[in-house]
């Protein structure tokens, strides 16, 4: 058992209420296990800062509805509570494109999200449930929708409502949401931004008819913000005065929320067996008697992991060894691997600049041949130069011979990408699904690109994207989940372990 937060919109307060939650059960002592649905890396940085444990993502579209299921099973039987935190709206989603979910000799594939797709393959709904709201062309409408997630886990929904606007109208919004989808249970609602006693009177008269239990009730708050910037919340690791703002938190979590009617709803149920390990973990998970060592660059400009990659390719054999290209003054020694996620290098473009040493151990490194992977800023980083918003120029490691621009136009969104030729991770041909979300552009393309990149639910083609010169580099705008992509880390770790062989 658990909930899941939802909004009815984007920018009603879920992570607020999310955090507010957290922070007063871990004041309490209890362990909480959180998730969060969709791609993003930043909301479940605040998630562990608070709970102590990693936040798990459960996101569809980079693995697949099996894998959600069992990632959640697996991971809230470890404590003794469990949230999920929604994304967007409720039923804010993307259409599933049936293409990219595809049929094979006539055999279902399993839900893998790696894997090589012809275009002479026949399409297959994933409208499996009977009833599920499709359009003409067999598509799920909020596929990935924390709806979506809510059906996929037999959980009930906390909608979060904004009332910094409204009165009376909330009696509408809460109706239409609960009779939206049948599907859906609709536990009660959380009133944000309440103005004052008057106002929270006519939101409860408003509300009485409905007989829908209000589940919290959060004054607006002129204290508690956390900031943000171009890609959404600062993250955890900028922010000095995190731990006040989380007493805060705690403060009006203890006062704010019906804990006798959220408790029961938030404590997870033991089952009767252990759940099965992710789809993607169920296969190899003894270490080889040398693990790998992968050194993972972690700090204010590098930390946007997945921390499931990070679990299985431990579970592989690799040794993490993680590291800071701002603070250290070299790369670790004795590794036969790097990996770069993405975060805010342009952030902190003139201090990576300024560790000239690091900047040319890391070239020097991939020209000898190291294996290294780098998502999104670790790209950037790879770049001989990162241009700020200011147009200032910052030299980076000069591996790929292009610079990054940074720019007010926002990429985002799924993307499935195919692989133009065999690379360092996969062959030619092979379908990836990914997100990508960021605002820099580079100056050159490469001449032969990873990928070719298409919308997850369109035909419209996004260009060619990615590096894979030096063959041993792999770097790409494109995030990827490897949880049912297990074939990734696999042969990233074979790379490095000729490097380790060369080296013995």
């Amino acid at each position: 058992m658990s909930v899941i937060i939802a909004g009815e919109r984007s920018g009603v307060g879920k992570t607020t209420v999310t955090l507010t939650l957290l922070a007063s059960l871990r004041r309490s002592d209890r362990l909480v296990q959180s998730f969060k649905v969709g791609p993003d890396y930043i909301d479940p940085m605040f998630h562990q800062h608070v709970t102590g444990l990693p936040c798990r993502n459960l996101d569809p579209v980079l693995t697949s509805e099996a894998y959600v299921q069992q990632c959640f099973a697996r991971h809230s039987q470890l404590s003794e509570y469990a949230l999920v935190e929604g994304v967007m709206g409720l039923f804010d989603g993307i259409s599933s494109l049936v293409i990219s979910h595809t049929l094979r000799e006539g055999v279902p594939l399993r839900g893998s999200k790696l894997r090589v797709a012809s275009r002479r393959e026949a399409p297959m709904s994933f409208a499996k449930d009977k009833g599920q709201r499709t359009n003409d062309k067999g598509q799920i409408s909020d596929f990935a929708s924390t709806a979506h997630i809510a059906r996929l886990l037999d959980l009930p929904v906390v909608l979060v409502i904004d009332c910094s606007r409204l009165s009376g109208s909330v009696a509408a919004i809460a109706h239409g949401y609960r009779s939206f989808d049948p599907r859906i249970k609709i536990a009660g609602v959380v009133l944000n931004r309440v103005g004052s006693d008057r106002h929270l009177s006519l939101l409860k008269d408003s509300l009485e008819p409905l007989k829908l239990p209000i589940l919290g009730v959060l004054r607006r708050q002129d204290n508690i913000t956390i900031p943000d910037r171009h890609l959404g919340l600062v993250p955890t690791a900028e922010l000095p005065e995190l731990n006040a703002l989380i007493d805060r938190l705690a403060d009006l979590g203890d006062t704010c929320f019906d804990w006798q009617h959220l408790l029961p709803l938030l404590k997870s149920k033991p089952l009767p067996h252990p759940p099965h390990p992710p789809v993607g973990e169920r296969s190899q998970t003894t270490s080889p008697s040398s693990p790998v060592r992968i050194a993972v660059a972690r700090d204010r400009a590098f930390n946007f992991y997945y921390q499931d990659n990070l679990d299985l390719l431990q579970q592989l054999g690799a040794e993490l060894v993680f590291w800071s290209p701002l603070e250290d003054a070299a790369i670790p020694k004795d590794v036969q691997g790097m990996y770069f996620g993405g975060g805010f290098p342009e952030v902190f473009a003139q201090q990576l600049a300024e560790n000239t040493s690091v900047r040319d151990a890391v070239k020097t490194a991939i020209i000898q041949g190291m294996p290294t992977v780098a998502e999104c800023g670790g790209l950037m980083y790879l770049c001989e130069q990162i241009i700020d918003f200011e147009g200032k120029s910052w030299s980076m490691a000069g591996v790929l011979p292009t610079s990054a621009v940074m720019g007010g136009r926002l990429t985002l969104g799924y993307r499935r990408a195919v692989a133009l030729q065999n690379n360092m991770l996969v062959k030619a041909g092979t379908t990836v699904y990914g997100h990508e979300f960021h605002r820099s552009h580079l100056t050159l393309t490469a001449t032969q690109p990873l990928f070719e990149t298409s919308r997850y639910d369109s035909e419209e083609n996004m260009g060619c994207e990615g590096w894979g010169l030096p063959a041993n580099v792999h770097a790409s705008y494109v995030h990827s989940h490897w949880g049912e992509s297990r074939e990734i880390p696999q042969q990233f770790l074979q790379e490095c372990r000729k490097v380790a062989s060369i080296e013995t």
